[in-house]
Order: structure tokens, then C-alpha cells, then sequence
């Protein structure tokens, strides 16, 4: 089977430090992996089984562009994930219609007045990496980056820091095929701790009502999943709340659990197969 690894020529994609482990996997799973830039216009996309969405991780300034590419993808081969849930997926107000526990967001609108939290994360609703984000205690700050985004015709989102990053971290949970793979503590962003490979994330397994949270989380999207990150936080009163989830062009932590490049291979195999 010759399955496309979908990434960037754009010098973004150097970052994918999973690329050889995922492809030394596939290979042993009896798949082809090439990795191939989505922006390559050379690409005749029927020549592959399949395409998997892995490192295009320049899309967010051409987030039109990709999600067309997607779907004319599918059109020619599977795509993994679908291209309907890469697009719903790249604009973060997927968080309105889940109805599952969130971390509360404020929509932001021209002229409407931010809520009074002690501190404010804005950012825009299509980004990646903290990428146009910002945190502070000073609310006019927030006002005026949320107002400079809305001028750009951005959706902004307004949220409150969540204080139990600094001590819990976020909690990412993978899964492949819909089956729990493994979960890592993630050193926030915007917390003030330099990334990295070294700090970035370490195992941990998850609490009861985490696994509770993540199932429902995925039991609201009902398209077949190559994969899936689901990205937690607690709440001061102790509940976990989404923060994200992610579909697209997630980070796998594959380095981090050595069962998970052979389950993310056999899954994809399956997918193949079935």
C-alpha cells in the first residue's frame, strides 16, 4: 500500500521530528509512506492508497487553500482524517457545538466589553502554536489585541488562564482508530517554561473523569478517526474541561510511548483494509 505523509516544503514541516519514526512504523506494517508537501502542485494524488494529514503545518495563512486542497484530495484518495473534519476542525469555534465542558470562552465582538477575569488569553480562532496569542493581566491589553484581530476580520476567542496549568499541565490524550493509545502532561505555552524535547511532555495516566470527558468529547464527532488529541485542563473547582481538540495536524508524542508508532501504523493498515 503507498500512502501519502501529507506535510510542507515550507521550512515549518523541519520541525515534524515524528516523520521517520511514524514511516519506520507504517513500512512495518506493510505500507509505503512518501512523505509529500500538500502544496506541491506536481502531485497526482490517485497515485496514492491514501493520503494522511500529518505536518502541514503552514495552512494557518492559507486555511481556504487547504481545506479545498482537502477536499479535492478526497475526491482522488481517502484521506485521513476526512476533509470534512479538517475543516470544521481548523476553526476553533468547533468548541460551540460539541456540548461538552469547555474552557469558557467569550466570543469576541467589535465594541462589546471583555468579562472582568483576573487574567486573559486571546487569541484567534484559526491558529496553531500559540501563534498570535497572547496572555495578560491587563485588560484593556486584551481589548486592544482582541479589537486588532477583529479589524484583520479574524474570529477572536477570549478565554480566562487557567491557573492548574502552571502546576498540572494540560493533559493530552491519543487516540488511534478511536482506541485509547496513551496520554502525556504538556508543558502549557503561555506558562513561562521554555519547550524543550526534554520537558515538552511526559506520560501520565489520566483520572477517571478524564477518560470520562474524552469519550464524550469523541463520541460527538461521527466520522472515523485515523487519530485523535484530545487536550485537557482543570478547572479551580477541580473539573476537566476541553481545551482543544485536535484533528488536523496534531503532535502524536510518538517518541514518548513505544507501543504507539505500531498501534498508529496497524490502525491506519486497518483503515486500509476495511
Amino acid at each position: 500500500m503507498k500512502v501519502a505523509y501529507v506535510t510542507t516544503d515550507d521550512p515549518v514541516g523541519e520541525r515534524d521530528d515524528e516523520r521517520e519514526i511514524a514511516l519506520a512504523a507504517w513500512l512495518g506494517a506493510g505500507i509505503e509512506g512518501t512523505p509529500v508537501s500538500w502544496r506541491d502542485p506536481r502531485v497526482d494524488w490517485s497515485e496514492f492508497d491514501a493520503a494522511v494529514v500529518r505536518s502541514p503545518w503552514d495552512y494557518i495563512d492559507r486555511r481556504d487553500e487547504f481545506v479545498a486542497w482537502a477536499h479535492r484530495v478526497e475526491s482522488a484518495t481517502r484521506l485521513f482524517n476526512p476533509a470534512a473534519v479538517l475543516e470544521w476542525n481548523t476553526d476553533k469555534t468547533y468548541l460551540r457545538t460539541l456540548g461538552v465542558p469547555t474552557v469558557p470562552t467569550h466570543w469576541a465582538e467589535p465594541g462589546t466589553d471583555l468579562p472582568d477575569w483576573d487574567e486573559y488569553v486571546v487569541k484567534p480562532a484559526v491558529s496553531a502554536g500559540a501563534r498570535d496569542t497572547i496572555r495578560t493581566t491587563d485588560r484593556d491589553a486584551a481589548a486592544a489585541h482582541a479589537a486588532g484581530l477583529l479589524a484583520e476580520g479574524r474570529t477572536v476567542m477570549v478565554q480566562p488562564y487557567i491557573p492548574s496549568v502552571e502546576q498540572e499541565g494540560e493533559l493530552s490524550l491519543l487516540y488511534f482508530g478511536g482506541q485509547f493509545s496513551h496520554a502525556v502532561r504538556r508543558h502549557p505555552m503561555l506558562a513561562g517554561v521554555p519547550e524543550t524535547m526534554e520537558n515538552r511532555a511526559t506520560l501520565r495516566d489520566p483520572d477517571d473523569d478524564q477518560f470520562v470527558l474524552a469519550e464524550r468529547v469523541l463520541a460527538a464527532v461521527p466520522q472515523n478517526l485515523l487519530y485523535a488529541r484530545v487536550d485537557l485542563v482543570r478547572m479551580p473547582d477541580g473539573e476537566p474541561v476541553l481545551i482543544e481538540l485536535e484533528l488536523a495536524e496534531p503532535h502524536l508524542f510518538l517518541r514518548d510511548e513505544l507501543a504507539a508508532p505500531d498501534l498508529f501504523a496497524e490502525t491506519l493498515a486497518g483503515m486500509l483494509k476495511g
